[in-house]
């Protein structure tokens, strides 16, 4: 057993021994509420924190569980444990056309837009006869099982807290996985995660209604708990202090929410009787506290509370078990000599500047070529338009016969495409064979709900066990549990080439792997090119450095001012004299 199952069943233990200590039924009380808010953290935490995306209106999915569950046993008279499948269907429809609309914008609009959302919803709570306008709804049942009273005191601890455990579990299971890799790249923008065949706005949503579903269980909860719904719980208000609760205790971390939500609940019952006694006049002068409190944290310590702690535990390394893995699915390689890339008369225009002019070059199996030029040339574009990154104005481009031209990049990766990035693209905060095993998202088909009840681990080891793979074939297996923002350069390079191989590709794209990287680097990195090309990789290079490519090169394209200047072997763009004007801007 190792360290993290110990700990959570530790805490699973202790849960049933604090509801029968000797405590006052006034502490039991503020635990359950402490319970219902780090319930709604929780999902803030893998929304905001995970994914980078910030919400102010959590609280209003509060509302649909509570709301739902109040309505419909009042009413209907129906059981409360059937009415919280109701309200998570609510939510989950509500979260779907939110998100959908919501999800597409972002900087500031996203949370502008939750506040809109937040809001609309509070008052139209708060004037709907059916839900008793701004008095609520009142006289609810209190949970049972047959005639056990589970609703109040020490057992409705038990029964939140044991879900909030299993929520905080389910986290950590769906961030340790292929999905939850994929969650996690959000957070450093799309464009290496659609690399790597990752729908990223599709992620988005699914965080969204995740993060909405922990909110509705906790309404569900509170309006049993408290036996009486109405609008002042939901409100913008309270969707500030949830995220302030996840911010303070640690956006990025699980655990951080039970301590965000524990320290902001006792604090403000605590402030709300001590303030008015220090400063002699009532007020709700808490609100300044957490305030300027909220601006400390994020000053001096932006990754919240938990973070303390995380520094003085003990960092462990992912156990290798992974051993004894049957291998990933490989795709059809094409055979040597076979056309891998065509690009036809290939051009991109903005607007009134054409950035490149009908450009066209072939690619064979086992071939390296070279797209060169000065800077400015288009090389980066022309690259970015045979991946998918941007649309093309006209031309065509074949991979493998295949048109893909109309593709979106994850679409082509795919189809057997995998490239790196002119300033590495990675996950700082994951490890070394996390970053790689991202690659593999493509090969494996386990989703979030397999990857939350932990029912993905055979498609894990398989993963792990070519990550492993594809580090130890470049030269970096001693690597695998180093944190990768903790990387050299050089390092950082060659770990976005695994992640590239680990997507089994057919064409492998190289936007100048060299830069940055020092002489005993860059002979490191030819080394491996030429390691790959006798494995039969096919390598489209664009770099700067001559000698790496001169050395390694079999053909050569280059560039001028978006057009194909000429293209031959190195050493016939060696004795070009157009080549040398180009870049020394004299024929001599």
């Amino acid at each position: 057993m190792n360290k993290q199952n110990l700990h959570l069943w530790l805490l699973a233990a202790a849960i049933p021994l604090v509801a029968w200590l000797p405590l006052p039924d006034f502490w039991i009380v503020q635990l359950n509420y402490v319970g219902l808010y780090a319930l709604v953290c929780l999902g803030l935490v893998l929304l905001t924190g995970v994914g980078g995306l910030t919400s102010f209106g959590q609280a209003a999915f509060v509302g649909i569980g509570a709301y739902t569950t109040a309505w419909l046993t009042l009413n209907l008279d129906l059981s409360p444990w059937l009415t919280l499948w109701i309200g998570l269907g609510l939510t989950a429809v509500s979260a779907l056309i939110v998100g959908a609309i919501t999800l597409r914008m972002s900087g500031h609009y996203l949370p502008l837009a939750t506040i809109a959302w937040g809001l609309s919803l509070y008052y139209l709570m708060g004037n709907l006869d059916a839900l008793g306008k701004y008095d609520g709804l009142q006289g609810l049942k209190s949970l049972s099982i047959g005639s056990l009273d589970i609703g109040q005191g020490r057992l409705f601890f038990v029964l939140t807290w044991a879900i909030l455990l299993a929520g905080a579990v389910a986290l950590l299971n769906l961030l340790d996985s292929r999905p939850g890799r994929a969650i996690r790249s959000l957070k450093t923008g799309s464009q290496m995660a659609e690399a790597m065949g990752i729908n990223t706005f599709r992620y988005k949503v699914t965080i969204f209604v995740i993060a909405a579903l922990f909110a509705s269980v906790a309404g569900w909860l509170m309006a049993h708990f408290q036996r009486t719904v109405n609008p002042s719980a939901f409100g913008l208000k309270m969707g500030i202090e949830y995220l302030f609760m996840t911010v303070v205790g640690g956006v990025g971390h699980v655990w951080g929410a039970l301590v965000g939500a524990g320290l902001i609940k006792l604090l403000d019952d605590y402030l709300q009787v001590a303030l008015p006694a220090l400063i002699g006049t009532s007020g709700s002068y808490e609100v300044i506290v957490f305030g300027i409190a909220m601006v400390l944290v994020l000053k001096y310590m932006p990754d919240g509370l938990w973070s303390l702690v995380t520094d003085l535990l003990p960092r462990t390394s992912r156990p290798v078990d992974w051993q004894d893995a049957a291998d990933l699915p490989a795709r059809h390689k094409p055979a040597p000599g076979d056309s891998v890339l065509s690009v036809r008369a290939v051009r991109k225009q903005f607007g009134g500047l054409l950035a490149v002019n009908d450009i066209s070059f072939d690619i064979h199996a086992g071939q390296i070529v070279g797209l060169i030029g000065p800077n400015g040339a288009g090389k980066s574009t022309t690259f970015n338009l045979i991946t998918g990154v941007i649309d093309k104005t006209s031309g065509e481009v074949l991979f493998c016969g295949e048109s893909i031209g109309n593709l979106p990049s994850r679409a082509i990766a795919r189809k057997g495409m995998a490239r790196t990035f002119q300033h590495v693209k990675m996950i700082p905060d994951m490890t070394v064979l996390e970053n790689v095993a991202l690659g593999a998202y493509m090969r494996g088909r386990m989703g979030v709900l397999s990857a939350m009840l932990r029912s993905n681990r055979a498609e894990e080891r398989r993963m792990m066990k070519e990550a492993q793979r594809q580090l130890e074939r470049i030269g970096m297996g001693e690597y695998l549990h180093e944190q990768a923002g903790n990387l050299a350069m050089g390092p950082q390079r060659l770990m976005e080439i695994a992640r590239a191989l680990c997507c089994d590709p057919a064409l492998l794209l190289l936007d100048e792997p060299a830069a940055g990287l020092r002489h005993k680097e860059k002979q490191g990195l030819a080394q491996v090119l030429r390691q790959l090309q006798g494995e039969g990789m096919s390598i489209l290079l664009v770099e700067h450095d001559m000698d790496l490519v001169m050395d390694v090169c079999d053909h050569l394209v280059v560039m001028e001012f978006g057009t194909l200047l000429t293209q031959g072997t190195p050493a016939e763009i060696q004795a070009s004299p157009a080549v040398r004007a180009a870049y020394l801007g004299t024929e001599h």
